[in-house]
């Protein structure tokens, strides 16, 4: 059975992913007001009442922003560490709050959810694969090194939202000060393209059909950049980059290496403006 993937938003003004299938649904993170949530899974033409549960990678501020609101509004379950809730200083309905371990799968229905623990400077940071029978998708974002769970995740894939933060010249040689440069490359920050695309080339399966290269940097970082160095390696994966301005199409993945792109809008692959992180 096929599953299908958007990206609502990507970067540090927000950041929600929508993994589901034909009956259930979840959204990894919840960046976006609840309002703005709303508008682009319409524009998406996809259904709120099929989202069953939020998971939330960690507390910084551009993954929880709409949490509350939406996890009110619609009585949805939030899976998250308590670690996270203590520093994000969220204020969730105590019967919605469901805590997780890495490692451990989690059914929502026909999915299954699987946090693992990562690289970033936040109290319990995770990543999440989601699957669906034979298909399997992950959203790995906000990582500062590609660890030994990653590559093992990665391994798994049909699909992928990936980090693909910064190039590295461009950082060097930006505005930001030394001590914010240190911070995105000292090991619990974020991925560069190199990075990105190393684990890429090592480590893609065979059958992995879609690569939607996320969380890019405004300042550090250019679409049309990423998506050339990754293209130069993608063979038959199909490689997008995930706006930080608009919601991305809707994509079906199967365990089928022939089957492409299902897109419900006309939003294109990338935004020739560029992208943000702090």
């Amino acid at each position: 059975m096929a599953l299908y993937i958007a990206s609502l938003n990507s970067g540090s003004n927000g950041n929600c992913y929508y993994v589901g299938n034909h009956r259930e649904a979840i959204l990894v993170d919840a960046g976006l007001s609840c309002r703005e949530t709303e508008r682009r899974m319409l524009r998406l033409g996809l259904n709120m009442q099929k989202v069953k549960a939020i998971f939330i990678s960690h507390e910084h501020s551009d993954h929880i922003r709409g949490l509350e609101v939406l996890s009110k509004k619609y009585q949805l379950p939030v899976y998250i560490t308590s670690a996270t809730m203590q520093y994000g200083k969220l204020f969730l309905q105590r019967e919605l709050v469901r805590p997780f371990r890495g490692h451990e799968a989690i059914r929502i229905g026909d999915l299954s959810v699987t946090a693992f623990p990562k690289y970033h400077d936040a109290a319990e940071p995770h990543s999440f694969l989601v699957s669906n029978g034979q298909v399997r998708v992950g959203v790995f974002t906000d990582i500062g090194v590609p660890c030994a769970h990653l590559v093992t995740y990665f391994k798994q894939c049909h699909a992928a939202f990936l980090e693909a933060n910064y190039d590295e010249q461009m950082l060097a040689t930006g505005r930001y000060p030394y001590h914010l440069k240190r911070r995105i490359t000292g090991g619990r920050g974020h991925l560069s393209n190199k990075q990105a695309l190393d684990l890429f080339i090592d480590h893609k399966p065979h059958f992995m059909s879609h690569l939607l290269l996320a969380h890019l940097s405004k300042d550090n970082n250019c679409p049309k950049l990423a998506l050339e160095l990754f293209a130069a390696h993608a063979g038959r994966t199909h490689v997008t980059v995930a706006s930080r301005y608009e919601e991305s199409p809707v994509f079906k993945v199967s365990n089928e290496l022939g089957n492409e792109v299902s897109v419900t809008n006309t939003v294109p692959a990338f935004s020739t403006t560029q992208f943000s992180l702090f």
